[in-house]
């Protein structure tokens, strides 16, 4: 029975799904669902890496180099004032599977390179000369439970495992931190399980992000409370609350500087379509809900879930469309030139797709902003990590981050590299 189901899902992946557009842009022209039902689509390219000195494309004017190797499983990086890059290393932990298409996912993604035993560490490397090439390694921090979200507030280092915001003390300069973590929030593990993490332009709050567990709250919406959502913790108090709400899997956050507001990148749901709905890049607004698991795109309705009509009612249409299924992450903003030629606004690292019948993401973007809002088409940063007949890939990019000397990071979990961009 198990072998005849996996071979009807092997048989329907990606069929009869009909061939569009890519869903990107402020006004994105978004597929009529079609529901793919017990058997979704499911396809993944098998994890290669990079052979020594291959490395991705790069935008012209600019040019690429590792800027570390041999990492395990990188996912976010953050910057410290002092320059110090931190590096988290860490990975999705399969599930006990529950039916055929639990298996297949499992299978998938293992072979995809996105699942594998967790280092739970975060490294700090050193570039003290500025030749783009860190002099110092070291494991910073080890022992942490699936470490993501990193932020520095004064003297304490906040870190984002996947159950709790831990606070430690930190030095400037200092490479190793042994002293234990003071938990300041608890978070249900398990799911979507990155804890990504952004403080406030004053450094009295923290705002963390978890995503949801499931597709469409397919245990419920109970075994959801607490997740899909963007939560606001309050340092003085110790309280948290929830700051905006119905994100399926925020990952990035970045502040906007000309605005002030708070930008994050979006996840959407599985299982209905090449590009419907896409994932999206949007500002966040205090108390906002956008949509999850009720509906998308503003208030278009999934039949698949049982219908809140308030909520529906009150659904946040979001800012930019970022195509359908592309695994949008990383996030962070770019000054105008801070590479030669590029204007003003948000590079997003896109992870990649598993789940549709043309693969899409695999590289790393540019959205320009003017007036405090996106405005145009994306720009290719960097690209190459996928090959052409998508079967393998060499690398899939995560976290994005400014350094200190103005170059551009790209973390790599599967060619397990940072990568930088600079000025060629």
């Amino acid at each position: 029975m198990v072998i005849a189901a996996a071979a009807a899902w092997y048989y329907y992946r990606g069929r009869h799904m009909g061939t569009f557009a890519q869903a990107f842009g402020t006004t994105p022209s978004i597929p009529e669902a079609k529901p793919q039902g017990a058997i979704p689509m499911l396809k993944m390219p098998t994890a290669m890496g990079w052979k020594a000195g291959e490395k991705p494309g790069v935008a012209p004017g600019l040019k690429v180099t590792p800027f570390a190797l041999n990492l395990k499983h990188p996912r976010w990086a953050y910057v410290l004032p002092n320059g110090d890059v931190l590096v988290a290393e860490s990975a999705g932990i399969p599930g006990t599977p529950k039916n055929v298409r639990d298996y297949a996912m499992n299978r998938v993604m293992s072979r995809a390179g996105a699942t594998r035993p967790s280092a739970n560490q975060i490294t700090l490397l050193r570039d003290a000369d500025g030749d783009g090439v860190p002099e110092l390694r070291e494991v910073f921090m080890s022992g942490l439970n699936q470490p993501f979200g990193m932020v520095l507030i004064g003297e304490t280092l906040y870190v984002g495992n996947t159950d709790a915001v831990v606070a430690f003390p930190y030095e400037t300069g200092q490479t190793k931190i042994t002293a234990p973590g003071r938990k300041l929030m608890d978070m249900k593990p398990g799911g979507h399980w990155t804890r990504n993490l952004i403080a406030s332009a004053d450094g009295s709050k923290i705002y963390v992000a978890i995503g949801s567990l499931s597709n469409i709250a397919d245990d419920g919406m109970e075994a959801e409370q607490g997740r899909a959502a963007i939560y606001e913790l309050d340092l003085v108090t110790g309280q948290n609350r929830p700051f905006a709400t119905g994100l399926r899997n925020p990952v990035g956050m970045a502040w906007q500087p000309q605005t002030g507001e708070l930008w994050t990148v979006v996840n959407e749901r599985d299982g209905l379509g090449d590009e419907t709905p896409p994932d999206y890049l949007t500002s966040v607004k205090d108390g906002g809900f956008y949509g999850w698991p009720f509906c998308y795109w503003g208030q278009t309705v999934d039949d698949r879930v049982p219908q809140d009509a308030a909520l529906v009612a009150s659904a946040l249409q979001p800012d930019y469309a970022l195509g359908g299924h592309t695994a949008s992450l990383g996030l962070c903003w770019l000054p105008e030139n801070t590479l030669p030629g590029l204007p003003a606004g948000m590079v997003i690292g896109q992870h990649g797709s598993w789940n549709r019948s043309k693969l899409s993401g695999y590289k790393v973007i540019l959205v320009p902003f003017a007036d405090g809002k996106p405005r145009g088409t994306g720009i290719d940063i960097l690209g190459g990590f996928l090959a052409t007949d998508e079967k393998t890939s060499h690398g899939r990019p995560v976290g994005v981050a400014v350094a200190k000397d103005g170059s551009l990071l790209a973390v790599d979990d599967v060619g397990d590299a940072v990568w930088r961009v600079s000025a060629a």
